[in-house]
This record gives C-alpha cells, structure tokens and sequence, in this order.
C-alpha cells in the first residue's frame, strides 16, 4: 500500500520524515513537533495536560506521577485535527508512556478514523536501533533510497567518534532529572560509552530510574552531565542553581568540585531517539574528551559547563 497521509504521535519521527523529503504527505503532528521549524505548522492532534514551562522539575515529576497512578491521560487527542489529517499510516512509539502519546491515543484514534490506518511503532533503545529506525520507515513509506544516505552519514560519524577515542575511560554520570534524580538510560549508556566514557550506573538499554545523593556519591564520578528531559541548556541551568547550586551534600561531590559538571541541550540532541542523538554523541565525546574532540563542530548553545 502507498502511503499518502502520515500522522506523527513523535517528535523523533516527524524529524525524520523532513529529513527524508517526505513533509509533504505529513499532515498531523504533536505539540512537541517544533523541529524543524515547518513542523510548527502541521495540524496539531495530540497535546498535554502538564504545563511543563510553568512548573519545576519537582512539580512536573509529581503531576506525572499522580497522573499515571490515577490511571488519567498525560496526553490528549485532538479529535476533529485527527479526522482532519486522515491518516492512512499513524507513527507511534511504546518506549516511554510519560514522553510521548502512547498507546491510548492511537487506539482512540482508530476508534474515530472512517479507515483504520496503519500503526508503525517505534521503540529504539540504543543508539544502533535508532539508526536502524530509519530504514524501517524509509521502506514503509518508500524512500529507501534516502532513508540509506542517511543512516550511511550516521554510521559514518558514529564510527568516527568511537575510533578516535582514548583507551583510558573517565567515569560519567548523566541525569535525566533533577528533582528527583533520575540517571539516564535508553540510548545514553551506550552514547557515553562511544564517546570514550565509562557510564555509571545505568546500563545500555535499560530504562531510566530513580536515584538517590546516596548512589550518586557511591559512583563517584569524573563527570556529571545534567539532561532533564525535554529541557534545554538555559532551562537545565535555572532548575539547577535553585535546587542544587547550594546542595552541601551535591558540592561535596568530587565531580562538582573539580568543576566537572556540564549542561546539554537534552529536548534537542539526548532526550528523543530521533537522528540528532548522533549530534549528542559528538557533544559527548566534546565533553569528555575535550582535547581529542577540540576540532569537532557541534551546534552553538548546544553543551555548557556549569560554574
């Protein structure tokens, strides 16, 4: 079947579908959907109920968890859009329920829809499945062709990295939330790994969890990389000084003593399984082996070493 109207439930996809000249048959996104830049005018079918600009980072962990313990929806459908849009094919994902429209959405969608479209999920956990992601969809919606210029480019740049980083590995904790910590999990241990660190606690693959000073301190690390989902390097910072800057039991860490504590721009580069995580490991191999890396272009406002 030829795949003419395409709904995104995922900012990852809808990146990809630009990349891969297919924006043009992309008729439905998500209110996460702001990259590229045309992706903001797409049809918007699915929203959220947190407002996550306006709370703290503890606000927004409390509001989630109340919500997905009460059994209510984080995120919601947009019916009349969703009609609108028409979708013959409807791009979902299964690897995180709090991040992006999950199952519950697409089986309302269904319900409402005159055609039952077709579902493709994507679930990457490590950075090889991301990869392998976007030949899947370059064969579902037929541009093999690009879908393999792109992962050839990929491929290209991770070997790089892993080629020329040093045998000698500095211990690497990443965090995917402030209040409370979460480590960084999925695609990141392995990302970490690549870029010639020796990630902590957290394994490749595995999802993220919740962790205490306690762990933190017991893994000791050379350095701390600070990526709340969703958040920017500017937004990192501010929940950082108002919860952490002033933590005794945070600045005892060797880590943050040695000035070794870095902010990322984790919504765009780290937090998605989108392609632009390739991007994230080049600003990882920047961050932990500077030297090596000291020619490697990545983006501006990308990383920023915190004072």
């Amino acid at each position: 079947m030829s795949v003419k109207r395409i709904v995104s439930f995922l900012p990852s996809a809808t990146e990809l579908l630009y990349e891969l000249e297919a924006d043009d048959i992309l008729f439905g996104v998500t209110h996460e959907c702001k990259y590229p830049e045309n992706a903001k005018t797409k049809l918007q079918v699915i929203s959220s109920v947190i407002n996550s600009e306006e709370l703290s980072s503890n606000e927004i962990d409390t509001k989630t968890c109340q919500l997905l313990s009460e059994g209510k929806e984080i995120f919601v459908l947009n019916e009349k859009n969703m009609i609108e849009a028409n979708p013959d094919l409807i791009i979902t994902q299964e690897t995180c329920e709090a991040c992006a429209a999950h199952n519950n959405q697409v089986n309302k969608a269904i319900q409402i829809l005159q055609n039952t479209p077709m579902i493709h999920s994507m679930n990457p956990h490590n950075l090889d499945e991301i990869v392998k992601s976007v030949n899947e969809i370059g064969r579902v919606i037929k541009k093999e062709n690009n879908a393999m210029k792109i992962t050839e480019s990929l491929t290209s740049r991770i070997e790089y990295i892993k080629k020329h980083t040093p045998t000698t590995k500095q211990k690497v904790l990443a965090l995917e939330w402030i209040e409370p910590f979460f480590t960084s999990g999925h695609w990141i241990p392995g990302m970490i790994n690549d870029a010639g660190g020796e990630n902590m606690i957290s394994k490749d693959g595995e999802r993220s969890r919740k962790i205490d000073i306690d762990e933190i301190t017991k893994s000791d690390p050379d350095i701390i990389i600070m990526m709340p989902c969703g958040f920017d390097i500017y937004r990192t910072i501010s929940e950082y000084n108002k919860t952490l800057k002033n933590n005794k039991s945070w600045n005892s860490l060797r880590a943050i003593r040695n000035g070794k504590v870095f902010a990322v721009d984790a919504n765009s580069y780290f937090s998605k399984p989108s392609i632009r995580t390739i991007i994230g490991l080049e600003i990882l191999a920047k961050i932990i082996q500077p030297n090596t890396f000291l020619n490697l272009n990545v983006p501006e406002n990308s990383f920023l070493q915190i004072k």
